[in-house]
């Protein structure tokens, strides 16, 4: 077999450790695939572009390597968009490869099969790096670009379109890359400024986002250290144990917690967290039930006290809020480096801070609305059912809102959710990329019937890889969360009720098993049971049950 330009690609993501891709086979690939069979690396056929960019999603998140996913041209790349953005949106670093036309045709408009005359100018609004390799040698160029990126700032998706002829074509090897530069530290003289605000701090809190989610021993210790309250966004959901004493939770976008960070700390601590306006959402049941925070701005916070920020990213730094001390750096070097600093001089930490932090969780754990009651005892089933590190991905549908604040996590990067981008048809797919990335541990999907509909091919994937995946359906017979939202603006209820399909003889057609639950016990045994069976199974759970009354 000659050193294709195809041939050169695989080398190198073998090089970088690269054990899995997911996708669909074309016309326009080939060139990856033939190498690609006599390689080490194991594909995944999926049965949309979509669901191979969500599982790649899924694969990253579960093992903290880039997910990759190998596409054709036009609308291969254009179907896995939605994927991509959603990975820019979350940090993710998903790696999506395409075909491209041949060079001699790029932006001609001939008409081409699959044809975009300029498929770059497609991703690049939705990557943090988008090329196209117009000689062998630039693929290896471009792949080092795209692996170091991934490792040393924030870790944005990256997007890199090969020419037909390029892949074709015999190509120089070229010796793969497997060194990468270790994420970048924070500067002495901004820990000194940050820890010299943290000293006169009474009441800090700790804001962290999902930059944090290799950094939860060093931020554990210095919460400790500081005596402050640890709130979470979504993202960062788990990185200071949810048990911990000093841990409120995920729970930025309560009232109650917003008052703690708005108005009662006299220094917030912002470490890894855009605090984007998603960080912020409301759902249309909180707002109904007066749980909304009542502030003039819903989608930023107005912060009285102090403010710290550390980000990878600089620009996040100084975005929308003017920081009184700033650090560029990974956020468990930066935890480790404000902690020994300020270890170097004693400072008094007011015990009552910590009897207000007990009030708080009481408080925000029995303010719930009814409907959030009915998921909290699911999720509570589902919980009871999955070891601690289990792998949770949810889907854009109400109990996973729930989920996001209520959903108990210790270990980090366990619960997995569509925050900023917000799309729907992300937890199948993206549970099944979990599943196969870390073999051996507990996967579970939470969907809507909504959300299900988009990706529901993907259940012929995941009975084709036999995985043990439970899929907890929660059937609301509709778009519960648009449906709401019109109520309470006195729209008519417009396309929110669509026909659903037979979820159960749909899921069996696929090759699944089924289960439709008639009690709490029963949710935690289906669980328990899809756990250990040798096919996903589609756990049904209705609303409208008589035992979630």
């Amino acid at each position: 077999m000659k050193h294709t330009g195809g041939a050169e690609l695989i080398a190198q993501l073998e090089g970088y450790g690269v054990d899995t891709v997911f996708g669909m086979p074309g016309v326009h690939t080939l060139a990856f695939f033939e190498p690609l069979a006599a390689s080490g690396i194991r594909h995944v056929g999926a049965r949309h572009e979509q669901g191979a960019g969500f599982m790649a999603d899924g694969y990253a998140r579960a093992t903290g390597k880039p997910g990759v996913c190998l596409i054709i041209s036009g609308p291969g790349l254009t179907n896995v968009a939605t994927p991509i953005g959603q990975a820019y949106s979350d940090s993710i670093p998903l790696l999506a490869v395409t075909s491209a036309i041949a060079r001699d045709d790029i932006g001609l408009g001939r008409g081409m099969l699959h044809e975009i005359t300029n498929q770059q100018a497609v991703s690049a609004p939705i990557t943090g790096f988008s090329a196209t390799a117009l000689t062998g040698q630039q693929i290896g160029e471009h792949l080092a670009q795209a692996m170091t990126s991934f490792q040393t700032e924030r870790p944005r998706p990256a997007h890199l379109s090969i020419p037909l002829d390029v892949l074709e074509e015999e190509v120089e090897a070229r010796r793969s890359r497997k060194f990468l530069p270790q994420p970048p530290g924070p500067n002495l003289a901004d820990v000194r400024a940050a820890a010299d605000l943290i000293r006169k701090a009474a009441r800090p809190v700790i804001l962290a986002g999902g930059g944090c989610r290799n950094a939860g021993s060093e931020l554990t210790r210095l919460a400790e250290m500081l005596q402050a309250p640890v709130v979470t966004t979504v993202a960062g959901k788990g990185v200071v144990p949810e048990s911990h004493p000093l841990s409120l939770g995920s729970t930025l976008q309560r009232a109650r917690i917003r008052r703690l960070v708005e108005v009662e700390a006299d220094l917030v601590l912002a470490i890894g967290t855009e605090i984007a306006e998603p960080d912020l959402y409301v759902t249309a049941d909180s707002e109904a039930a007066g749980d909304a925070p009542p502030v003039a701005d819903a989608t930023r916070l107005s912060i009285a006290g102090k403010f710290v920020r550390i980000d990878i990213d600089p620009a996040t730094t100084v975005r929308t809020y003017a920081p009184d001390a700033a650090m560029v750096s990974d956020a468990a070097l930066a935890a480790d480096a404000l902690a020994e600093e300020l270890a170097r001089a004693e400072f008094p930490r007011s015990v009552p801070w910590l009897t207000d932090i007990e009030a708080i969780r009481h408080h925000v754990r029995n303010d719930v609305s009814p409907l959030e009651r009915q998921h909290i005892a699911v999720l509570t089933a589902v919980r009871n059912a999955l070891p601690a590190d289990a792998l949770v991905y949810g889907d854009m549908t109400q109990i996973a809102y729930t989920g996001c604040v209520y959903f108990p996590v210790d270990v980090p990067g366990t619960w997995h959710f569509p925050m900023g981008y917000g799309t729907l048809g992300y937890a199948l797919p993206a549970s099944i990329g979990g599943a196969l990335g870390a073999s051996g541990r507990a996967c579970v999907a939470i969907v809507g019937d909504g959300g299900l509909l988009f990706t529901v091919q993907e259940l012929a994937t995941a009975v084709e890889q036999r995985l043990p995946l439970p899929i907890v359906l929660w059937d609301n017979d509709g778009l519960g969360e648009i449906a709401d939202f019109m109520r309470a603006r006195g729209i008519p209820e417009v396309s929110v009720r669509p026909l659903n399909p037979n979820f159960k003889a749909l899921a069996e057609s696929f090759g699944c098993l089924t289960a439709e639950p008639q009690s709490l016990e029963d949710i935690e045994r289906e669980v328990r049971a899809a756990l250990s069976a040798d096919r996903p199974t589609l756990i049904i759970v209705r609303q409208s049950s008589e035992y979630l009354r």
